[in-house]
């Protein structure tokens, strides 16, 4: 199954015939965006400039889209890679007549504004994602593109090519640097092999970046590398007036692309083009103009009017694409209509897609361990994903060539490939990412923007490394994505030090609106699977390659202790000091308050899977667990020690691993670097003696 661009009247709206942009509208577009850039005395103004006519011609033309309403089910995603040109979507959308005025962008880049910096998800109507550093959105368009022909192929598959109420498109504006970027190589291999034919990458090729010519960085052949890896390529020289060639793109847009292949639209352009003084260089990227090239470039136009001045004439013709959005509106809602009547039960399953419902009474669908079971929380992991799949249809995903060893393949399920690979289909739920953790990261939060998807994606915990610019932005659009883990702890053993994490934990905390949860044991961790299930929020789940024992705790309290981030796993009859601990080293904390027990030391042992489902509990809850008053506190974890002094207060004391693991066995491993019983009951001892 492909994708593309819808038959009937979309046909009639990409044809060649009529004019390719109204020059009114790709004057103003310019003019606004040099005008908020002044107005703000900083921004990025030479691409918007020299992109004006692309802008207009996507947003009048190829790009479905209803600005009446943003969240449309039925429309493209149009996706801003280079989001330091914000001005050029910001300026589209006002032009076009979504909920933006003259207002927001006169107050571009200021305090409380509707027009940041770079485009922000769920702050401005009409932005589909979150684009930053340079390649995030790339990459993340790819995986809107996934979650688009999954969606098709899930809920339409016997449609004709072009007609079913899914084929949606993915249109991107790249630079350079998005595509000098690491990211890029990442996302352009996974979108060629997946075929990808419903996404549109056009590539802004202006020769210049902030130091200047980029040839000063790369002599790469851009066509090569794409073709290389499975896209179509086409060019687009300047016109003979030095400008974009607005009209050649759109014959090239308004062409279908070859099925089973991403298409790379190479676009010449001049950066700032047509303002005389700026034009074609590197100082137009991130300054504005200044009054008197602003002025010049009036000049160069043949305007006299103002800043923010749009003639109600040029308005008039833009906002036309109010009254062409509804047209489209309307046409895909008697499509979808059409399609949902004819199988009642898949339209209800898909409104349950859309809506993220979770069943009812779904804890109980999941393994349960008895106690004294020796289980890995990565098997454990495992088993959830297998019950979590079965009662959750749309729920897919995959790791990093990781399957085995991260427990993440659905059994039973097909591989997500094109067709004619012979070895899966689009419906298939399991994704092969290859060893692309920062594309996977990326991918998972266009997934989980274009649609109800619940994904997830396993690596060994130190790779996270390689992801953490995507977490970042999945916690800043709070998408609905879950990051798999394995390998949390110099337990993993003979790997060695490259292999095993030490400041990863208390980095990942670091970041805001992000949740960690490392599990001690097996009911932890399929209780954390149900609390992440619920919470529809960025999550890690972080898992053990090493069997535990499965705690002797009440299944009904290991639920509401997890759901909670801490709960108290051990009460000892006196209480001296408490222990919190998390991950495999609960075990260890269980293991020393006995030992401790028999010098006559009572010591509470809680247990802290999510530091940040903790820290949002009442303040009753959290002095029930960790009582102020008792400053005889250590913390337990074999990763760095940063981040838990807090926990453990100006009395405690923290046993951690603050320098790299080692290869050896496992168990020798840890002893090497201190998680042991010894360790931890003289930290005991020490937070009790007297001060």
């Amino acid at each position: 199954m492909t994708t593309a661009t819808l038959t009937g009247s979309d046909s009639a709206r990409n044809s060649a015939a009529a004019p390719a942009v109204d020059a009114g509208a790709v004057v103003a577009a310019r003019l606004l965006a040099v005008d908020a850039v002044e107005e703000a005395k900083s921004g990025h103004p030479g691409t918007a400039i020299a992109l004006a006519p692309v802008a207009t011609l996507l947003y009048q033309k190829h790009l479905r889209h209803d600005p009446r309403d943003p969240s449309w089910a039925g429309r493209d995603r149009f996706v801003l890679s280079c989001g330091h040109a914000s001005i050029l979507l910001y300026t589209q959308l006002f032009l076009t007549g979504y909920d933006i005025a003259l207002d927001d962008l006169r107050g571009f880049r200021t305090l409380d504004s509707r027009t940041p910096g770079h485009p922000e998800y769920g702050h401005t109507p009409g932005v589909e994602t979150t684009t930053g550093p340079l390649g995030q959105g790339l990459a993340t368009a790819v995986g809107m593109a996934m979650a688009f022909v999954h969606e098709r192929a899930t809920f339409d598959a016997g449609a004709p090519r072009g007609e079913s109420a899914f084929d949606r498109r993915v249109w991107v504006l790249a630079s350079d640097g998005d595509l000098q970027e690491g990211l890029s190589y990442e996302a352009g291999a996974l979108a060629g092999r997946l075929g990808l034919d419903n996404l549109t990458v056009i590539y802004d090729d202006n020769d210049i970046q902030i130091e200047g010519d980029t040839r000063l960085t790369s002599t790469e052949d851009a066509a090569a590398r794409f073709r290389a890896q499975g896209w179509h390529v086409d060019r687009v020289e300047l016109a003979a007036d030095g400008d974009v060639d607005v009209t050649a793109l759109d014959q090239v847009l308004s062409t279908a692309g070859p099925e089973g292949k991403p298409r790379l639209v190479i676009l010449k352009s001049q950066i700032a083009f047509p303002s005389p003084g700026a034009v074609g260089t590197a100082a137009s990227h991130g300054a504005p103009l200044g009054a008197t090239e602003a002025a010049a470039l009036r000049d160069v136009l043949g305007v006299t009017t103002g800043p923010f001045e749009v003639s109600e004439s040029t308005l008039e013709k833009t906002r036309a694409a109010v009254s062409r959005g509804a047209a489209l509106h309307q046409e895909w809602d008697e499509r979808f209509a059409t399609w949902a009547a004819a199988d009642p039960a898949r339209a209800a399953a898909h409104a349950s897609f859309t809506s993220r419902d979770v069943p009812a009474g779904l804890a109980d669908t999941l393994p349960q361990y008895a106690a004294g079971a020796s289980v890995s929380t990565r098997d454990a992991s495992g088993a959830a994903i297998q019950a979590l799949a079965a009662v959750l249809p749309a729920m897919w995903g995959g790791s990093a060539d990781l399957a085995e060893p991260n427990r993440t393949a659905i059994r039973g399920a097909e591989s997500f490939l094109p067709d004619a690979s012979g070895a899966g289909d689009y419906t298939g739920r399991n994704i092969h990412w290859g060893v692309r953790e920062h594309a996977m990261a990326a991918a998972m939060n266009g997934i989980a923007l274009a649609g109800g998807w619940r994904v997830f994606a396993g690596t060994f915990l130190v790779f996270s490394d390689y992801q953490r610019p995507a977490i970042r932005l999945a916690s800043l659009m709070q998408t609905p994505v879950t990051y798999i883990w394995s390998h949390d702890s110099v337990a993993l053993g003979q790997d060695g030090p490259t292999h095993q994490p030490i400041e990863h934990l208390a980095a990942l905390r670091a970041i805001p609106g992000f949740t960690v949860v490392r599990p001690a044991d097996a009911n932890e961790t399929v209780a954390a699977w149900a609390a992440i299930t619920a919470a529809g929020a960025p999550a890690g789940l972080v898992l053990g390659r090493q069997n535990v024992p499965v705690l002797d705790i009440p299944l009904a309290d290991v639920r509401a202790g997890v759901a909670r981030g801490a709960y108290v796993v051990h009460e000892p009859e006196r209480l001296d000091a408490l222990i919190v601990a998390t991950g495999s080293e609960v075990t260890l904390a269980l293991e020393t308050a006995t030992t401790a027990a028999a010098e006559g030391i009572g010591v509470r042992v809680v247990s802290m899977p999510s530091r940040e489902w903790f820290a949002a509990q009442s303040a009753e809850y959290r002095e029930q667990v960790l009582p102020g008053a008792l400053r005889a506190r250590v913390v337990v974890e074999a990763a760095a020690s940063f981040g838990w002094h807090d926990v453990a207060g100006a009395g405690g004391a923290i046993v951690g691993i603050d320098q790299f693991g080692l290869s050896a066995p496992a168990d020798q491993a840890m002893a090497a670097r201190g998680m042991t019983v010894e360790r931890v009951l003289a930290a005991v001892r020490t937070v009790l003696a007297p001060a």
